[in-house]
């Protein structure tokens, strides 16, 4: 059920009250125009903001972390955010501080991430044993690496239709968070909650992060899962950005489709969200925070909201937040999908795409938004 005093939306099932909603989604579409407007100006000043890139960006290469490092190096970058222990050789102390000197000596700093520590998750893997080991072997990793922060993400979209819904495995998540506590603060460790692949909007992210206890768990902001919660960028911005302690960051193409909207996330500057806009407010309201780019582009993701049964999972859904994602879908054009050229080897041609990808959303960054302190 929808509750019309949590939601905007009326009591019954799926029926909004439409008076209301056409009215907000009028005045979202305007405010979208004014952003977009404004979005179009010239080059912006530089700004003091350090830009790298979250490795998932270069994915097919299989690189481990000296070769992000020289990678990250050659393009002048300020930050490198290995997002997954995977692109670790070793969890020794000795090897993790060697990297850690190595990545200082590019003038590199380092955040630390990895996946899912909610044991009740769809996502949960236990490849790095119990969710509190996995929890504990990232921060001991973060603190070695010199890293002030560990991502860690509860799961994906499907955990919104587990027994108990979303709110239960942000319970379980917050469990396991409050009992390190102690050792992410005495390793000088944030740990970092991402709005990750569908599983919760931005308030529902402040919501884990205040539960859990705001002294040391903080969010990770993902510009393009905002959109996979039926968010607009800037607004999943506002709310999260107080709490951000790091980034990976996309731009977005979102368009009306035949059952609701479609999403396809895109190089920086090619897509619907305004970015000028968004890195005001970045500006504002994530002082010291890195932006690290993750261009995971090329394919299409339809959300079929006039559709009953979308609805099951989003009990909660505030009508305000749909109204702006709408407008900016009004505003979107249909995007084709990524597909290798004929003849090109699969792998290849996908490691040059995602080289392409990441290394003209940099160059926009820096000629274009004023991100980046190196030349």
């Amino acid at each position: 059920m929808i509750s019309t005093t949590e939601s905007g939306l009326e009591s019954a099932p799926n029926e909004f009250n439409r008076r209301h909603f056409v009215k907000t989604v009028a005045t979202a579409v305007a405010s979208a125009a004014i952003c977009t407007a404004r979005g179009d100006s010239e080059n912006r000043a530089k700004r003091n903001i350090k830009l790298g890139i979250d490795n998932f960006a270069v994915r097919a290469m299989g690189w481990k972390a000296p070769q992000l490092i020289d990678y990250s190096a050659s393009l002048k970058l300020d930050s490198l955010f290995i997002s997954d222990l995977d692109a670790l050789e070793q969890f020794e102390e000795s090897y993790l501080k060697r990297i850690r000197s190595m990545a200082a000596d590019q003038g590199l700093q380092i955040h630390l991430g990895t996946w899912s520590v909610c044991p009740t998750s769809v996502s949960f893997r236990n490849k790095w044993g119990t969710a509190d080991e996995h929890l504990s072997l990232g921060i001991r990793c973060a603190k070695a690496l010199g890293s002030p922060v560990l991502r860690v993400v509860l799961g994906n979209g499907q955990d919104r239709s587990t027994p108990g819904g979303i709110e239960a495995r942000m319970a379980d998540t917050a469990k396991v968070l409050k009992a390190h506590r102690s050792e992410a603060m005495d390793a000088g460790v944030k740990v970092a909650i991402e709005n990750h692949a569908g599983d919760m909007q931005a308030w529902e992210v402040v919501a884990l992060i205040e539960q859990a206890g705001k002294d040391f768990v903080g969010a990770n902001l993902d510009s393009g899962n905002a959109l996979w919660t039926l968010e607009e960028p800037v607004s999943s911005l506002e709310v999260l950005g107080p709490y951000a302690v790091t980034t990976s960051l996309r731009d977005s193409a979102v368009w009306e489709s035949e059952n609701g909207a479609t999403v396809q996330w895109i190089a920086m500057g090619d897509g619907t969200t305004d970015l000028k806009t968004y890195f005001d407010r970045f500006e504002v309201l994530c002082k010291g925070v890195p932006v690290h780019i993750e261009t995971i582009s090329g394919f299409n993701k339809e959300f079929p909201y006039f559709k009953a049964d979308f609805w099951k999972p989003w009990p909660k859904a505030k009508a305000a937040d749909l109204a702006k994602f709408i407008a900016l879908a009004k505003q979107g054009k249909p995007r084709a999908t990524w597909k290798a050229p004929a003849g090109v080897d699969g792998k290849k041609a996908e490691q040059e795409y995602q080289k392409s990808e990441i290394e003209r959303s940099l160059r926009y960054c820096k000629e274009k938004l004023g991100l980046g302190l190196k030349s």
